[in-house]
């Protein structure tokens, strides 16, 4: 033991261990592995190496703290007996549990004086669920150093986000479960060098943080570490950070504050400002428009009207009263202007202001067809150019040149405007003399596009082929008729004609391939390394593997799994095993609950309590998922004695409003209250989960509704589900009922808020808060939640 490096080193180390659904039964058997080889070197004990162990899925579960075991031995034997979760992956909600409990004084944790390192080692194999960087810099921030080792496909950046700089001595990347015993002889190195913060007088303000060989000092949120590198000042953030402030940056004390200059208001962001709107104020009294300006306002009125004395109102200007208009007889105002206009029997001079009196034609009393012409006491009617007048004297008609004179056209006469002109039939030209026509030659003038032949018509003309070829649709090209025979096809097997082009086709028992010319054998799995690992499949141009009787094919396609583990191992379930995947788990008969080693059961507690169920009924859910919390609110009750006596039971619906579906002392038997939880009616509207908080803080657990009095000592709980983001505050309601005694479960599915669920649980957390990514996983989580309740 003399020569063990890690000989009377002082650590508080915790292991956090990733037991999500994506690792396998035997996979955490390797990390459970790579643990217990990683306790051989090191000297546990109070007075030296403390050792706490987490795992998370949805949910943390502390297997023990710092202060649980004494002997190196009880923790072996914890360790081995550790049960795999198999659920989400909520690695900010694990860093979160240590930060703020495990690593506490009341969990065996040395106060920071003492300068023992805080350690913890972190293991995982997928993307968290939720977020991380931030917790996991509040961690190293207060001292704790973290190690972060990820398995598979595992994104570096997120690794980067958890582990502490330098990242090559803290952060590693292994390609599996198998490989992850080569890293334990550099932890023994990295976790048994001397922690030159225990040894050396550092001086550090605020913290001193162990690197391998040195240390370095680190300041709380919201100060910097000075040029000495040692002490502490209080940081300028809007000097250092990009607070996004528009206009004024203020300074508070850890954080900021965005202000604006005179004149604008700080927008709804908390960022931006915007000018301030003096006109939103009733349009301040202005008739028309008030127009905005740097520090006020004023009136302005619409085009075509001015403001009045009183700067608010407005009126039309009267322009004929204004000024001197000079109209002869009548002035008429416009919205900008005016206009002079005469009296009948008289029209407007040229110069638009004076008058004269119109003649007989102006005032139309005559019955001229075209043009009337005034004389001194009468008018006399006249036609336009190229009309003649009738017998009449007021009717005109037009001048027929091709009636009047001898034109001499041979096929069509067409009048113009004081003459004529000849035209020739569809199909003839005109010639020379303007007068006689011959027929057109159509191909003689063009080949219009034949390709091969141009053949005249009596009015227009039609393409033709040469022999051996045959018209295109388009009238003018040919093609061949036997294409497979003009070109060079590369079909394998046989060329067929079609249409316009060709196709190749295969002999019988041969597919064509991709390329449309060569062929291959229609049985792929003879042609190609499959790597099924039963049975290949031959499926039009590729292939499927399956599985023999009695498996089923895994994700990748090509391995099978056995379909029932339960009867393939030694599974140890007391009363029944259920296949989950890869691997399995165990069962208990109705009224009884796993015990700790997730496969013995044991009677649930039959003792008084009164619970109160809060379920989400809003439109996110949707009718088929409030089916399946139908389901599991039922398997609960199943696990209950449902009498006066022993467990009452409420229940409320909510989505915009709150319904109590039935209270604590309407139903007496088990068989009642699941007949009216299938009988409930799905509400489908908003999610005010505040709303049902309050609901359930001031009347479900009244006496009224069915309580018992608190002198009898019955305990109070309520299980709040839900399925998105309130769109009401929660934290005020879910305080004041855990103030009163009462205890929350709040379980979240999907897009859940994990701040509002942190808020809605009781204290720990990690015993009253339940998560999962959709529904199928309820089933899970109510057999744990089975268990707290009993």
């Amino acid at each position: 033991l003399s020569e063990n490096p890690c000989n009377n080193k002082r650590l508080d180390l915790v292991f956090i261990i990733d037991s999500s659904r994506s690792v396998r039964h035997y996979d955490f058997e390797k990390v459970k592995e790579f643990i217990l080889t990683i306790l051989q070197f090191l000297d546990v004990s109070p007075d030296t190496t403390r050792v706490g162990l987490i795992q998370y899925g949805s949910t943390v579960k502390q297997e023990f703290s710092l202060k649980t075991f004494r002997r190196k031995q009880d923790i072996e034997r914890a360790v081995r007996r550790m049960m795999h979760l198999a659920t989400g992956t909520m690695t900010g909600l694990a860093l979160q549990y240590a930060v703020n409990i495990a690593f506490s004084e009341t969990e065996g944790a040395r106060p920071l004086r003492q300068n023992v390192p805080r350690i913890i080692m972190i293991v995982t194999d997928g993307r968290p669920q939720d977020p991380v960087a931030e917790i996991a810099a509040k961690a190293r921030n207060s001292g704790i150093l973290i190690f972060a080792i990820g398995v598979g496909r595992v994104d570096m950046n997120t690794l980067r986000s958890i582990g502490s700089e330098p990242h090559e001595e803290h952060v590693f990347l292994v390609a599996n479960f198998s490989q992850i015993e080569t890293l334990t002889s550099a932890f023994q190195t990295k976790l048994c060098v001397p922690h030159m913060c225990s040894i050396v007088e550092h001086h550090c303000d605020h913290f001193c943080i162990n690197t391998p060989g040195s240390y370095v000092c680190r300041c709380k949120q919201g100060y910097i570490l000075n040029a000495d590198q040692k002490t502490c000042s209080t940081q300028d953030l809007c000097a250092v950070e990009k607070h996004a402030c528009e206009q004024i940056c203020v300074n508070t004390p850890g954080s900021y504050v965005c202000q604006c200059y005179e004149g604008y208001e700080l927008d709804a962001n908390g960022k931006n400002c915007i000018v301030v709107d003096y006109c939103a104020l009733d349009n301040q009294g202005c008739q028309h428009e008030c127009v905005n300006t740097e520090d006020s306002y004023y009136c302005r009125c619409h085009p075509g009207f001015i403001l009045n004395p009183d700067k608010r109102t407005c009126r039309k200007p009267d322009y004929c009263s204004l000024q001197d208009h000079g109209c002869e007889q009548e002035c008429v105002n416009t919205d900008d202007s005016y206009f002079c206009r005469c009296q009948e029997g008289f029209r407007l001079n040229p110069d638009k202001k004076t008058c004269k009196k119109e003649g007989f034609c102006a005032l139309a009393q005559h019955d001229c067809e075209q043009e009337c012409v005034n004389m001194e006491e009468l008018f006399v009617c006249k036609c336009h150019p190229r009309y003649t007048q009738q017998h009449h004297g007021n009717m005109c008609s037009r001048v027929d040149h091709c009636v009047e004179s001898n034109h001499g056209c041979e096929q069509l006469c067409l009048n113009t405007g004081d003459s004529y002109v000849c035209q020739c039939s569809e199909g003839f030209v005109i010639n020379e003399d303007l007068k006689t026509c011959t027929r057109v030659d159509h191909c003689a003038l063009s080949d219009h596009g034949c390709e091969h032949l141009c053949v005249n018509g009596d009015r227009s003309y039609t393409c033709q082929c040469f022999e051996g070829y045959r018209l295109r649709n388009d009238g003018k090209t040919c093609k061949h008729k036997d294409i497979c025979s003009s070109v060079h096809h590369g079909c394998e097997h046989i060329c067929v004609n079609a249409d316009e082009s060709y196709v190749c086709q295969c002999y019988e028992g041969f597919a064509l391939r991709e390329d449309g010319r060569t062929c291959r054998s229609k049985d792929i799995c003879k042609s190609v390394n499959h790597g099924c690992e039963h049975v290949c499949a031959s499926a039009g141009d590729s292939f499927v593997c399956k599985c023999q009787e009695g498996f089923l094919l895994r994700e990748d396609g090509k391995t099978c799994k056995n379909k029932d583990v339960c009867k393939s191992v030694d599974h140890g379930c007391e009363y029944a095993c259920v296949n989950n995947d890869d691997s399995y788990i165990c069962k208990c008969q109705e009224g009884y609950v796993l015990k700790e080693d997730q496969k013995t059961c044991r009677r649930c507690n039959e003792g008084p309590i009164d619970l109160v169920f809060v379920i989400d009924g809003s439109k996110s859910l949707g009718e088929d998922n409030f089916e399946i919390v139908k389901q599991f609110v039922s398997g609960v009750l199943d696990t209950l004695e449902i009498s006066p006596k022993a467990a009452r039971v409420g229940l409320l619906q909510y989505s915009t409003e709150v319904r109590t579906e039935f209270t604590l002392r309407q139903f007496s038997s088990a068989k009642d209250m699941k007949k009216a939880v299938s009988q409930m009616k799905y509400m489908g509207r908003g999610s005010m989960t505040g709303l049902a908080l309050r609901h359930m803080f001031e009347r479900s657990f009244t006496e009224t509704e069915g309580a018992r009095p608190f002198s009898a000592n019955v305990p109070r709980i309520s299980i709040v589900f839900t399925d998105g983001r309130a769109q009401d505050e929660v934290s005020e309601w879910a305080t004041r009922a855990k103030q009163r005694g009462i205890i929350i479960y709040a379980i979240g599915i999907g897009k859940a808020i994990e701040e509002e669920l942190l808020e809605i649980a009781s204290e720990p957390s990690y015993k009253h808060l339940f998560y999962a990514e959709d529904f199928t996983a309820l089933e899970d989580i109510s057999e744990e939640l089975r268990a707290q309740i009993c």
